[in-house]
């Protein structure tokens, strides 16, 4: 039986993943940050077939304690301060969890065992003012938020790890994936929420910023899968993963109250500055070219289906509640 030691596995990726490798036979070891509050709504339903263990990122002798102690075959740092527009609130700490934390991360792989395969999520952010259409593994980096230059030093230092010491470690380029497990403040489930309230009766408009900015949407479930089809992989290697499809929030908005059979979706919807950005990422698409021919990895739920998934999600949720 492999090991593999997730970090940031309450999250949407973290739980998506943790399904998939006890699926695949695996031990699975998740790292928590020990808090007052319970967030861990997403894993509650693996509660009795995974280990969970307290650590911090931020704190380098808990990380290689807790890679020691879990002895894994692979590791997964999903773990970040992921929130686009937080980053701009909190820089310091975004950069702290989000580039300084895979480094502590990898320094606890190189001490307790080099031979243990390691995986970093990078992000479409990394490319921000984009250079060419679509992306690819080749692109030029141009980060737009603080969490985008964050994420371009984590993708980095690992790529120095595996030059310098040899280690096998990869980065997956995922863009933007989706679920029902995305978190409200996202603008996707921010969409799918605000239209299931809408239909419930609950609210009566939606409120979001720029719905020109185009993004390359996936579902969580399948990209999940490729991070595990990468540490697979005989040679370590960052690969983009996405659809390559660009659909604007608009479109998002459109499908979503028809997925709801809600009409002139328009009259719902109010446009709000605040939720605009300092700094737009306007167009972001990436060429999965590499991971399907490599990796064999395609995407299996297209977008339309995603969107109508959500919305019913939250349907379900909010009559439940109510």
């Amino acid at each position: 039986m492999k090991t593999a030691f997730i970090t940031g596995i309450t999250g949407q990726d973290g739980s998506y993943l943790a399904e998939f490798l006890l699926e695949k036979g695996y031990r699975v070891v998740g790292m928590t940050r020990r808090t007052s509050t319970d967030a861990h709504e997403r894993i509650r339903h693996l509660a009795d077939r995974i280990d969970i263990v307290s650590g911090d990122l931020l704190d380098q002798m808990s990380m290689t304690k807790i890679i020691g102690d879990a002895a894994p075959d692979e590791v997964y740092n999903l773990a970040a301060q992921s929130f686009v527009p937080t980053s701009w609130d909190q820089p310091v700490l975004t950069g702290e969890f989000t580039a300084l934390g895979v480094t502590r991360v990898l320094e606890a792989v190189r001490a307790v065992n080099p031979k243990i395969r390691f995986y970093q999520a990078s992000s479409s952010e990394m490319f921000g003012k984009v250079h060419e259409v679509p992306q690819r593994e080749t692109t030029p980096f141009y980060p737009r938020s603080p969490y985008g230059v964050a994420k371009v030093y984590g993708h980095w230092i690992t790529v120095n790890y595996r030059e310098s010491y040899n280690l096998f470690a990869t980065s997956g380029i995922l863009f933007n994936h989706e679920s029902p497990r995305r978190g409200r403040e996202f603008v996707t489930r921010k969409i799918t929420d605000g239209v299931a309230r809408i239909k419930l009766g609950l609210a009566s408009e939606l409120r979001l910023g720029n719905l020109d900015a185009q993004r390359d949407w996936g579902f969580a479930g399948d990209y999940v899968r490729a991070m595990w089809m990468m540490l697979q992989h005989h040679e370590a290697r960052d690969f983009v993963i996405a659809t390559g499809r660009t659909h604007a929030v608009r479109d998002f908005v459109r499908l979503a109250f028809a997925a709801a059979d809600i009409p002139d979706y328009e009259r719902y919807v109010v446009l709000d500055s605040r939720f605009v950005r300092p700094a737009e990422v306007d167009l972001l698409v990436g060429d999965p070219g590499e991971a399907k021919r490599l990796l064999g990895w395609e995407p299996e739920v297209p977008f339309e289906a995603l969107v109508e998934m959500m919305v019913r999600a939250d349907l379900d949720r909010l009559k439940k509640d109510t």
